[in-house]
């Protein structure tokens, strides 16, 4: 299978979304995709072991996507091997009215992982530089002071956001929480044969709602909104990768092969050690247990 340096995916520089690719040749079979990301979930299953018990990191793996980019697959596939302990999903919808009642990263606050956890954010709070900005109406049901219409929300606002954003990731990141942001980038041809099967397959009808169309015709708006957001919040302690996503199962091994690849650089994540007077005896614990 083709090497690939997982370095060209990481945004360190100002990008272009239309200039990225959505595919990427691995010169391999599918199958052989598969095979490879099953040994990479599997060392990443055993790192998180030792991240547990370790404990003093935890993991934000950020999603981000255009509708039927793949996030809940990638989930599914990516952390199938893990100890059901190691990691929770969070998927934020619509806020909630408690959640309007308090700032827009309350929620995302609330929903970190532990030390010792990964924790995935299935849409993030990068939702609210996306859809927020793509429908400033959104805005209003926050209540924000100063902000009476639409028209109050300026190149101010959003630029405080992302100030925000970025204070908050460089807190929680100083605090011990290695941060992963990736986003699956599709092409607006793959989206509309993935519409086009939630259409065709009755299992598939479920996912399908009539505002997935709507939403299409704003494409470029979504677009032009992640590029902005992607360039200014990708820094070292957070970075963004865009990941080819037309191929589901590449797109699923980049992003395992790329969090694995950068965890292991973390030489202290060891299981720790036990106490001396413990190690001494543990023929005799063992013979106990023999005897029983």
């Amino acid at each position: 299978m083709k090497e690939v340096d997982l370095q060209d995916l990481k945004i360190s520089e100002p990008i272009k979304l239309e200039s990225l690719p959505t595919s990427l040749d691995m010169e391999a079979s599918e199958k052989e995709v598969k095979k490879e990301l099953k040994q990479t979930r599997k060392k990443l299953a055993d790192w998180q072991d030792k991240l547990y018990a370790h404990n003093k990191y935890s993991v934000l793996v950020c999603l981000q996507g255009m509708d039927t980019s793949g996030k809940d697959s990638l989930i599914r596939e990516v952390f199938k091997g893990f100890n059901s302990r190691g990691v929770v999903v969070h998927s934020f919808k619509t806020p909630t009215s408690k959640e309007l009642k308090h700032d827009f990263l309350w929620r995302h606050y609330c929903a970190l992982p532990e030390r010792g956890k990964f924790g995935v954010f299935n849409r993030t709070h990068y939702e609210n530089v996306l859809v927020t900005k793509v429908h400033p109406e959104y805005i209003l049901k926050e209540r924000l002071p100063g902000v009476n219409s639409v028209y109050d929300i300026n190149r101010d606002f959003w630029e405080e956001r992302y100030e925000a954003i970025r204070n908050f990731e460089k807190h929680i990141s100083q605090n011990g929480t290695i941060i992963f942001k990736f986003f699956l980038n599709i092409s607006k041809e793959e989206q509309r044969q993935r519409l086009l099967r939630r259409l065709r397959k009755p299992d598939k009808n479920w996912k399908f709602s009539p505002g997935d169309l709507e939403e299409r015709k704003l494409w470029n708006n979504y677009r032009n909104c992640y590029e902005e957001a992607i360039n200014k919040t990708s820094n070292e302690k957070a970075p963004w990768f865009v990941i080819p996503a037309d191929s589901k199962p590449t797109a699923r091994y980049l992003v395992a092969k790329i969090m694995l690849d950068e965890l292991q650089k973390y030489k202290d994540v060891q299981e720790p050690s036990l106490a001396p007077e413990i190690l001494k005896n543990l023929e005799d614990y063992r013979k106990q247990l023999e005897k029983e």
